[in-house]
């Protein structure tokens, strides 16, 4: 599916809402996330959710699957890694900095503040 160009602001507004923070963090957590995963784990209604994903597409950051009545979501890499690159030109310093690896020290806090247990490689990126 082919998607429009959107802009970096519309982006963030739809980050901006914590129930769709919420989302594209399990859904990054996860290849590909069943819409009833989302059910049992965000304290809102079906509606919601659909109004919540439906924003979250529209920006381009998930795509929707549909396998029968089910709805399955998977994150847009390339929407987000633009996203990032439109970032760095906005300072030359951020321009030729790399992903540095983050201290043992400071992942639990790092896991916490993300909200999950699962055990991923994470970077911390400097500014």
């Amino acid at each position: 599916m082919e998607y429009e160009s959107v802009s970096a602001t519309e982006i963030f507004k739809a980050l901006g809402d914590p129930i769709r923070w919420s989302i594209i963090q399990q859904v990054a957590a996860a290849d590909e996330l069943a819409c009833s995963l989302l059910e049992d784990t965000l304290p809102v209604s079906k509606p919601t959710i659909s109004y919540h994903t439906k924003i979250l597409i529209q920006a381009g950051l998930i795509e929707a699957r549909k396998r029968g009545r089910n709805y399955s979501y998977s994150l847009r890499h390339d929407v987000l890694r633009s996203v990032v690159d439109a970032l760095r030109t906005l300072d030359p310093a951020l321009q030729s900095t790399t992903a540095t690896p983050v201290p043992e020290s400071a992942r639990p806090a790092l896991k916490a503040a993300a909200g999950g247990d699962t055990p991923r490689e994470t970077k911390l990126i400097t500014w």
